[in-house]
């Protein structure tokens, strides 16, 4: 069975920065599509980026875009979310997710999920 456990988040004022980490237990970690999603109060789980099982390709929300950097390492089997200048508006539960394809920008395509992580920016 595959774990998702996030950690890293925390309170920070705006314009500061966080590093959130995913750990994932099971042998086959570097197959998988990885992601991080992110709700905020009262609003639906949105996408935030994703990297491809090698790495090799990333993709972004335009919201977060050159801000944020998706990073994963296959020998620990951790996936990165490096956040810099950080917004109010970037304040939610940040989710690891974990996908047995590609991976995508879509919550569907991903069968497995942690229990999220608490970011707040104080403005």
């Amino acid at each position: 069975q595959v774990q998702l456990v996030e950690s890293g988040g925390g309170l920070v004022q705006a314009g500061g920065s966080l590093r959130l980490s995913c750990a994932v237990s099971g042998r086959t970690f570097r197959r998988y599509g990885m992601a991080w999603f992110r709700q905020a109060p009262g609003k639906e789980r949105e996408f935030v980026a994703t990297i491809t099982w090698d790495g090799s390709s990333t993709y972004y929300a335009d919201s977060v875009k050159g801000r944020f950097t998706i990073s994963r390492d296959n020998a620990k089997n951790t996936v990165d979310l490096q956040m810099i200048s950080l917004k109010p508006e970037d304040t939610a539960v940040y989710f690891c997710a974990a996908s047995n394809s590609y991976g995508s920008s879509f919550m569907e395509d991903y069968n497995y999920w942690g229990q999220g992580t608490q970011v707040t920016v104080s403005s």
